[in-house]
């Protein structure tokens, strides 16, 4: 469901020129790693003016099934700083302990602190369920794991 609004990502790299911006390491106009956004006055013109950066959003509809179980709504510095996967797995695992959006959207907002987010945090996690979610059962591994008993010494001579 989730499309990221990276200067980088090609349609928006495309946008961003026609309207006489540029992407230079991933961000627009060299200062902003996101490319559609609402605030950053400063990257915007006068009113009515055509911008590189857009408040416009882009639009998605989807018909929700069972396997939906939350959505994730969090400004570019939640983004920039963990991966959509990492915060629907921790999401995910907040839910299963407390089942309190707002509990969760704060542990995303501090998890996101810890990993030098600098920037102004907003989450907002909606469940789509009373419920919290189930326990995924994983089927147990059939790999063996080992290690040689040089690769214990070199492990226990790092640890004393």
């Amino acid at each position: 469901m989730s499309k990221d609004q990276k200067p980088d990502c090609i349609s928006e790299r495309l946008r961003i020129e026609k309207l006489g911006g540029v992407v230079y390491d991933g961000y627009l106009n060299g200062q902003l790693s996101i490319s559609r956004a609402l605030g950053d006055w400063h990257m915007k013109g006068s009113k009515g003016s055509a911008c590189p950066l857009s408040a416009e959003p882009k639009l998605q509809e989807i018909n929700l099934t069972e396997d939906d179980e939350f959505l994730i709504m969090g400004c570019h510095d939640l983004w920039d700083v963990m991966s959509n996967q990492c915060a629907a797995t921790m999401a995910r695992k907040e839910l299963m302990i407390h089942n309190d959006p707002q509990r969760c959207s704060r542990e995303l907002v501090r998890e996101a602190l810890k990993r030098n987010s600098c920037d102004n945090l907003t989450v907002i996690v909606i469940c789509f369920s009373p419920d919290p979610p189930s326990r995924i059962e994983t089927p147990p591994s059939r790999v063996r794991r080992s290690i040689s008993a040089e690769g214990l010494n070199l492990l226990k001579d790092v640890l004393d």
